[in-house]
């Protein structure tokens, strides 16, 4: 079994609240170094790419080094999932590191949350961090993140005003938010668009089959150490085991686990919470 990523969560703590993503209620939590690394011996037969990410925000860790540092060592690909508010806690020459890949940028976090800094200011170490990147001619990529369109075009306002900025910095007309979800701004560094997607909940009267990618494309681990098919279960609904009790393989050949895989292969969602999920919408035929 090989997967495109895993996910694993080193902290679950964000910083922010924004409204687009759930409430957290969970004891805060970082994984430590030592579980971290026991984490990398055992899914780096299963993937060539993690992520620091599920639901927290990789940069509230300020020995976040240590951590790219063992990615490294174990040959392993990363990527980061991130508001970018606490970039400016950073040298930047940190991101340049080689276990990075990809650094992924939610930028319509500014406008769900409460800032006491212009917009200007939120992007600006983003903004320098792309110019070090191409400066020091560093492969990865960055990607600029609105996934917030909806049928009202009710974030339309604040898009056009990240747009102006990104049109300066990167000396292109982007007058309006065009159709495309993907515009390339410089090399290796992207400008994504998508729609909102609703986080899973066990509260939703919404009920539904079809194909999902988690377990097969990918599966999450938690800060806790609880193994998740997919990126969305941030509260470890879908308990497959944990990592600090049991083995990644031996997680995998649960009985539960084969279920879920052979459910999807046949548009079965055999979890309450996969029924429940409007994302696994995107891939359907």
């Amino acid at each position: 079994m090989k997967f495109n990523k895993i996910y694993i969560e080193i902290t679950n703590i964000c910083g922010l609240k924004c409204t687009f993503c759930p409430t957290k209620i969970d004891k805060p939590n970082t994984m430590d170094l030592i579980f971290f690394e026991n984490i990398l011996m055992q899914v780096k037969k299963f993937t060539k790419v993690i992520t620091f990410h599920i639901f927290g925000d990789p940069l509230t860790i300020s020995n976040l080094k240590n951590y790219l540092d063992l990615t490294s060592k174990h040959d392993l690909k990363v990527e980061i999932t991130t508001t970018g508010f606490f970039l400016k806690n950073f040298d930047l020459n940190l991101f340049l590191h080689p276990a990075i890949r990809q650094i992924n940028f939610s930028l319509n976090s500014y406008n769900k949350n409460e800032m006491k800094i212009s917009l200007k200011e939120f992007i600006q170490p983003i903004f320098q961090l792309c110019e070090l990147k191409l400066k020091m001619k560093i492969h990865s990529f960055i990607n600029l993140r609105l996934w917030n369109k909806d049928e009202k075009n009710s974030e339309n306002e604040f898009n056009i005003q990240v747009l102006k900025l990104i049109s300066n910095q990167f000396d292109v007309l982007l007058e309006e938010v065009p159709l495309e979800k993907q515009i390339r701004l410089e090399n290796q560094i992207l400008l994504n668009f998508d729609n909102y997607f609703e986080w899973p909940n066990m509260n939703s009267t919404h009920e539904s089959n079809g194909y999902c990618q988690g377990l097969s494309s990918h599966i999450g681990i938690l800060s806790s150490g609880i193994v998740v098919p997919c990126c969305l279960d941030a509260y470890g609904v879908i308990n497959l085991g944990n990592i600090k009790e049991e083995s990644l393989e031996d997680i995998l050949q649960k009985q539960k686990t084969k279920n879920i895989i052979e459910g999807f292969k046949n548009n079965i969602a055999n979890e309450e919470l996969c029924k429940k999920c409007t994302y696994k919408d995107r891939f359907q035929a």
